[in-house]
């Protein structure tokens, strides 16, 4: 029982003693005094009824008469007149009277015994009869049930209102206890929360007082561990001088973006130099020539800007050249991007960022998911040689090496992929996601799509998705997997984790519809994940909508591809996700190079303190897997555990 009801109980028990003890004294003495009345009552009645009788004691009639006036006034069980000499009973007169709505068992329960009284009728200067009357005590009993009934509705009126007072002063004197359950389940959640106004009672104050010291020594302790694992980020993977990534992160995206065969994106790699580095530090210094790569770099990026679709990855490598990998970009859009940045890098001049006009080379090369990365820069190169050798265009875009496909054309996809969505025609992969410690235990499967063409042959989705997102149909194909997935699941007791686009998340009659959809199949809520991208991640309150509304419906969220924004934890740690999956890109050979294992090892610190899993993608050899278990890493998924298949 709850410490408010016990005290609610406590309160109202003491009335119901209170009002029992105060009853029970306020009955005895009303008994006494009763008793007392009666006696006094019968005896006064006997005394006039004697007087009255004395001259007319030789008067049958008369006595009769009057006998009969003095019990028809009052409350008397009886009254006779006998004669003193013979013991005759001249008169009498007898009745049980009225109950009076008073019940039999209070009755018994007060014992309140009739009281009588007597008086000598004189004949002259002889006593001639003896009066003798009995009062009876119900007029009295009458008057204490009514009394009774008095105290015990004076009793409920007391009790309801001391119930409703009670329970409102003990629900704001206790509401600190109320948060404090809230602040450890929110621990649970990874959340944060202190209790700003401290309660007046010295004791819960105290108590209080413990726990917002607690929490936020948590919240300290997270905040410095993700401060560290941020600051090994920034050391390991961004370049100080221009804060974009550097060669050592360039190169880890470019292996995991070029060589998956089942996810990558076909796009373009664009190199680009600045041409005569050393000229220019000799000629301008080396803080103006410096300024002049920051504004190159801010310029690489603001144009980039402009292909969100494509999800493009912009590093400085070394000195002054810098690298765009670009999965989903297309030949016409890469044209296009080479052509804006030309334009804008020849404008720093313009703007004042250098006092000579910098002079850069671009080199364009395609890749396909599959390809060798060092193949790929060693194409890149060549076109960035060749663009150094011309004076304009400043840019080379080589093809050699990449067989054009008939149906990479904007009409075919189009035709394609509208005829796919209308007609349901994508089949659902599943990828195991198992146990570190055991990977004989699947902890979830991960749902992934393959576009069916008119042979039923199947399209990975790195193919089709950019196409997907140029035409505004990713909202399509996630309810159309999600419609599909939640009648797949019918079938078995399995869990399973499906991604959500940005498209959707970003448009509200979409996620109505996935409300909905998950509403209609809440029994399944246990069993299914959605995941999202971080590079999909929306804005801190609209995901915060986003998490309540499905806990609401019973299913939970999580993030995949995590660490390029290592930073953002903090505001995660609130949201209650179910799990995050760490990129492939810093699990690719974590047993060979240690700055992965730092890093990953500092995100697991800072996990582990909120209680947040984590999952490692694109496992590919067994020394990654060692390497992991070690670590405490809750899953796996890749090659190495599990191939992308149909439903068995």
């Amino acid at each position: 029982m709850s410490l408010f009801k016990q005290l609610l109980l406590a309160i109202c028990l003491f009335l119901v003693v209170a009002f029992s003890g105060s009853f029970m004294v306020s009955l005895e003495s009303s008994r006494s005094q009763y008793v007392n009345q009666l006696r006094s009552h019968a005896q006064d009645a006997a005394t006039a009824l004697a007087l009255s009788l004395t001259p007319n004691i030789d008067d049958p009639a008369m006595v009769e008469l009057l006998v009969s006036s003095i019990f028809d006034s009052g409350y008397y069980a009886s009254i006779r007149v006998v004669d003193l000499q013979t013991n005759a009973m001249l008169v009498e007169r007898h009745a049980e009277p009225d109950a009076s709505g008073v019940p039999a068992w209070f009755v018994k329960l007060i014992g309140l015994e009739a009281a009588g009284g007597d008086a000598i009728v004189s004949r002259g200067w002889q006593q001639a009869a003896r009066v003798e009357v009995v009062s009876h005590p119900m007029f009295a009993l009458a008057k204490l049930w009514q009394s009774a009934l008095g105290s015990l509705g004076w009793l409920l009126l007391c009790g309801a209102l001391s119930a409703v007072l009670g329970a409102l002063l003990l629900r704001r004197q206790l509401k600190p206890l109320d948060y404090m359950v809230a602040q450890s389940h929110a621990i649970a959640r990874r959340e944060f929360l202190s209790l700003p106004d401290l309660p007046s009672t010295p004791e819960l104050r105290r108590v209080v007082q413990a726990m917002n010291q607690m929490v936020e020594k948590l919240k300290a302790l997270f905040k410095e561990q993700a401060d560290r694992s941020e600051k090994l980020r920034v050391e390991s993977y961004q370049d100080s001088l221009t804060g974009l990534a550097n060669r050592r992160y360039f190169e880890m995206q470019l292996t995991t973006r070029v060589s998956n065969l089942d996810e990558a994106r076909p796009g373009y790699l664009l190199l680009l130099r600045v041409k005569d580095l050393a000229g220019l530090n000799q000629r301008l210094g080396g803080q103006r020539t410096d300024q002049l790569l920051q504004a190159v770099g801010e310029q690489l990026k603001r144009t980039c800007a402009h292909y969100p679709e494509t999800n493009n990855l912009v590093t400085r490598s070394r000195g002054g050249e810098f690298a765009v990998l670009a999965p989903g970009l297309v030949h016409e859009e890469a044209i296009q991007l080479a052509q804006a940045l030309e334009v804008t890098l020849q404008s720093l001049h313009a703007t004042g960022a250098s006092d000579v006009t910098p002079v850069a080379c671009i080199g364009l090369a395609p890749f396909s998911p599959g390809d060798s990365p060092q193949a790929l820069l060693k194409l890149a190169d060549e076109a960035l040689a060749r663009a150094e050798g011309q004076v304009e265009p400043g840019w080379v875009c080589l093809e050699q090496g990449t067989a054009p496909q008939a149906g990479d054309t904007h009409h075919a996809w189009h035709t394609l992929l509208d005829e796919a969505l209308t007609q349901g025609r994508f089949q659902l992969f599943f990828q195991p996601v198992v146990a570190c410690a055991d990977v004989s235990q699947v902890l979830h499967y991960k749902v992934l799509s393959r576009l069916l063409d008119s042979h039923g042959h199947t399209i990975a989705a790195g193919r089709f998705l950019p196409w997907l997102e140029r035409f505004g149909w990713s909202t399509r194909l996630d309810l159309l997997m999600l419609e599909q997935v939640l009648k797949q699941m019918r079938s078995h007791d399995q869990a399973l984790a499906l991604n959500l686009s940005a498209a959707t998340l970003a448009e509200p009659q979409a996620l109505l519809r996935v409300y909905e959809l998950l509403g209609q199949h809440s029994a399944l809520g246990p069993r299914l994940t959605l995941e999202i991208g971080e590079e999909q991640l929306p804005e801190q309150s609209v995901l915060e909508a986003l998490t309540r509304r499905l806990h609401s419906l019973g299913f939970s969220l999580s993030l995949q591809r995590f660490g390029g924004r290592f930073s953002m934890i903090g505001n995660l740690a609130h949201l209650g996700l179910a799990y995050l999956k760490i990129d492939g890109s810093y699990i690719r050979a974590i047993d060979e190079e240690q700055h992965k294992r730092l890093f990953i090892e500092a995100i697991q610190g800072a996990a582990h303190s909120i209680d947040l899993p984590l999952i490692a993608e694109r496992v590919e050899t067994q020394g990654e897997l060692k390497v992991l278990r070690e670590m405490g890493i809750l899953g796996v998924q890749g090659q190495l555990v599990g191939e992308p298949a149909p439903w068995q």
